[in-house]
């Protein structure tokens, strides 16, 4: 529901002019004066350097929520490899149980904007807080594959919530030189939480039931969040644009410090407030609807904005992202890493280089700007997703030979002379012993499946192996045993995958992770945001579904270097399109986007110079919109006459 109908803001007895909006009050909303006497005063401009602790403390139980969302990330991938050998899940549950999440984030996440300007920020952040909790008892205590699934869907209810709220809740409660530094920490919260699941799923891969603990865990940090938030403030712009201009003043003051002057940054929150109420006010004198998305609709800048938000988190999920993340220890074990707990603690090697890297996100983000932070990283996503596509390409055309044959069977297994041949069968896997001594395989042959069966053989050493360990029993006794290898292949040179996959985190990290969420909280008009915001995070969410539920089918269909490949095409055609679009938000207010997005495209041809003249509000590259002047004292209008 992302359309809620009903009053924009606080309620006026006056209408002022309808032309333009004053920046200072007449009237309607007194606001309180400072507790600091004017020498003390610490003027806007200087929030950087000298603001209050607080805003961290606050940042830090909201990023909590990204932990959660980066965990449950993060753990599926290696918690997968376990369930799947236990459960013996085909590739449609696999897919079904890690997309399940996905999909119930991406229906709630359009909830999420319609609880949040109803209830507030902080009860939905709350609600998302409990849900999680619930969400995680429940798989960790699953005794089959549904109540597994049952969990996941639970867990994506509080994801997409959270993933919806809190990057805007952060926005509206930090300033605007801190603003990109805040929103970014919470997708470092996320990154951190997918090391975190990572280094918990390799240390509980080896242990009982440790699939349940890997999932479980994860109600601990969304009961301290819940605990934590409690004493956490509402949004003061949601205060003030819900009648509590008071209410507004005192949580802005605890926020920013003391002897902060918020008289301005309080000045232009009113103002847009007041524009919102004019404006719905002028659509009703019009017989017009008060429909929040027809108004969107009928907003040339919301609107461009929005389809600019929208954009960046399509082009953040098909760009491969949850692929490698929620898949990066079945990737790594195509690569030809057979043994599951070392798969798993490589994947928590790519994971914490993904983490680490964020930190680079949050320098350079008010340093070199939004615009040329996304552009840059997603140049390097291309070239990493081709670099990762020429790895497997490495690894199929070094297949180990199938050097064992059952020439009493009559199927089609018997034919393969190689393992990329053998796997390319249908219901066929490669057989192989564990011989370290001599390269790390030998006896290698091409056996038919058991029936509903990917990890045993119908006949061969492969076909009394456990299930759980992959193993045979004389390599339980310390042994060299046999490995099926159903849809991957052994190989020396899955080192080159795995380099791939830190050097593709290593450009994702930095811009495409955090800016789509970054951007996204910053460019909407108080009015619009929620909505917009809701809608952009549905986007974000369906795409990482669809990504994330068709990846093990393109890799059949493709080969697993074609789907990177198919990936690395949608890359490049995501950098053109920003090339051309994407403004820079850098050191703007909240208030200030919608004239921003009111500007003609100005940007350059990609085979124009990259120098662009630094305008003078010092932002340099602010193309699109790259005027020369700064739109801070440029006087709002109602948007649906522009």
């Amino acid at each position: 529901m992302v359309g809620e109908s009903g009053d924009v803001g606080s309620k006026r007895n006056d209408h002022e002019d309808d032309a333009t909006i004053p920046l200072k009050s007449t009237g309607q909303q007194q606001l309180p004066t400072s507790p600091c006497d004017d020498d003390d005063m610490i003027n806007s401009s200087d929030y950087s350097s000298s603001s209050s602790k607080f805003v961290y403390v606050l940042a830090f139980f909201s990023a909590i929520g990204g932990f959660l969302f980066g965990y449950d990330t993060g753990v599926v991938s290696g918690a997968m490899l376990i369930i799947r050998k236990e459960m013996e899940l085909t590739n449609g549950w696999h897919e079904a149980i890690v997309s399940a999440t996905i999909a119930a984030a991406w229906i709630f996440s359009l909830f999420g904007g319609y609880l949040s300007d109803r209830l507030g920020r902080k009860p939905v952040i709350l609600a998302a807080s409990v849900v999680f909790t619930a969400g995680s008892i429940v798989m960790g205590a699953a005794d089959g594959k549904e109540g597994l699934l049952a969990g996941r869907i639970i867990v994506g209810v509080g994801i997409g919530l959270a993933s919806m709220v809190v990057p805007m809740y952060l926005a509206e409660t930090a300033s605007s030189a801190q603003r990109g530094m805040l929103v970014t920490m919470n997708v470092m919260f996320i990154t951190g939480g997918q090391a975190m699941a990572a280094v918990f799923s390799g240390a509980l891969s080896t242990i009982p039931d440790g699939w349940r603990y890997m999932l479980g865990i994860a109600a601990i940090p969304a009961v301290i969040q819940f605990v934590g938030f409690l004493l956490m403030p509402e949004s003061p712009r949601w205060l003030f644009s819900h009648g509590k201009p008071d209410e507004a003043r005192k949580v802005l003051q605890r926020i920013r410090g003391p002897c902060h002057n918020i008289d301005d940054e309080l000045e232009a929150i009113k103002a847009s407030v007041d524009e919102s109420e004019r404006e719905l006010e002028y659509r009703r004198q019009r017989g017009q609807t008060a429909n929040v998305l027809i108004q969107i609709l009928q907003s040339p800048p919301v609107l461009r904005a929005l389809f600019l938000g929208c954009l960046l988190q399509m082009f953040q999920q098909i760009a491969g992202i949850n692929t490698v993340m929620y898949y990066s220890a079945t990737i790594i074990q195509m690569a030809g890493f057979y043994d599951t707990s070392k798969a798993i603690w490589l994947s928590a090697l790519v994971a914490s280089v993904n983490f680490i890297c964020t930190f680079l996100g949050i320098y350079l983000v008010e340093k070199v700007g939004r615009r040329r932070l996304t552009l840059g990283s997603l140049l390097g996503v291309v070239l990493s997703l081709a670099f990762l596509a020429v790895g497997f390409m490495i690894v199929d055309s070094n297949a180990f030979s199938v050097t064992e044959f059952y020439n009493d069977k009559n199927d089609l297994c018997n034919s393969a002379s190689e393992c990329n041949e053998c796997n390319s069968i249908v219901d066929c896997g490669y057989c192989f012993m564990d011989d370290p001594a001599n390269g790390g395989v030998s006896k290698g042959s091409c056996l038919l499946s058991k029936e509903n069966s990917t990890f045993l053989s119908d006949y061969g050493p492969c076909s009394n192996l456990s299930s759980t360990a992959g193993l045979s029993s004389s390599n339980a006794a310390g042994h060299s045993g046999f490995i099926y290898a159903y849809g991957w292949c052994p190989s020396t040179y899955g080192w080159i995958t795995v380099l791939g996959l830190m050097t593709y985190l290593l450009f994702f990290a930095p811009g495409m992770g955090p800016m789509p969420w970054t951007i996204n909280a910053e460019i909407y008009p108080l009015w619009a945001r929620s909505t917009c915001n809701s809608i952009a995070t549905s986007t974000n969410w369906f795409f990482n579904f669809l990504v994330s539920m068709t990846f093990l089918t393109i890799t059949e269909i493709l080969t697993r270097q074609g789907a990177f490949m198919f990936y690395c095409a949608l890359s490049t055609v995501g950098l053109l399109l920003f090339w051309w679009l994407l403004p820079e938000t850098k050191g703007r207010t909240l208030e200030e986007m919608e004239v921003v997005f009111s500007r003609p495209r100005t940007c350059p041809r990609p085979w124009d110079s990259w120098k662009i003249k630094k305008s003078k509000t010092g932002d340099s590259g602010a193309c699109p919109e790259a005027g020369g002047e700064s739109s801070k004292n440029v006087q709002f209008h109602d948007s649906s006459r522009i």
